[in-house]
């Protein structure tokens, strides 16, 4: 119990360098939390929009929603290949949707 209780124990700095990339760090992680919450809004509003059966503006969707996949991975938020599974996923998801209600096309 006594290391549990000492692994959250946080340590001051005291160092100028160190109080620094602490605000540094601050900064960050509300950047990184922000751009978290969106590439979750932009998939879900887009499996949403899949599952409700809207073929209108589908694809503008996903394709906004790639471009914020892609800007979350360039910036190491997520690994390459989880945006990659993510985007594949999505892709298959739209073109059945857009593909069960145009069977001609």
């Amino acid at each position: 119990m006594a290391t549990s209780s000492k692994a959250k124990k946080k340590k001051t700095v005291r160092l100028a360098s160190g109080l620094k990339r602490a605000r540094q760090d601050v900064k960050l992680n509300a950047a990184n939390t922000a751009l978290r919450s969106k590439f979750r809004t932009v998939v879900k509003n887009v499996q949403k929009a899949v599952a409700a059966g809207k073929t209108e503006g589908l694809t503008e969707m996903f394709k906004s929603a790639q471009s914020v996949i892609d800007s979350v991975a360039e910036k190491g938020i997520f690994h390459k290949n989880k945006a990659a599974r993510h985007k594949s996923r999505l892709a298959a998801k739209v073109k059945a949707a857009t593909t069960a209600v145009q069977p001609g096309a």
